[in-house]
């Protein structure tokens, strides 16, 4: 269950999973948050930093940071605004 943390992003830990989950846990908690929000992912597969970013990119919202530590990818993302919004 992801966590919030103190500077207000979603931390979502994904440490120890493998491709394909880490893009489809991402991009399912992005769907789950409100525009604009943030959510930071940790993760240590080593396609997650090709896939998330690429996530980011399919669902519309904005990758803020990107950080690699060793095995650790750490991800900070905002999410965008509503596709139904953005066509009105």
């Amino acid at each position: 269950m992801p966590e919030t943390s103190q500077d207000g992003a979603v931390e979502l830990d994904l440490s120890g999973l493998k491709c394909p989950l880490p893009a489809l846990r991402t991009r399912k908690a992005l769907r789950a948050l409100a525009p604009g929000a943030r959510l930071a992912v940790t993760a240590t597969d080593p396609l997650a930093g090709i896939d998330i970013p690429n996530v980011v990119r399919e669902e519309g919202a904005a990758l803020e940071a990107q950080e690699r530590d060793g095995p650790v990818a750490r991800f900070l993302i905002r999410r965008g605004a509503d596709r139904a919004h953005e066509q009105a």
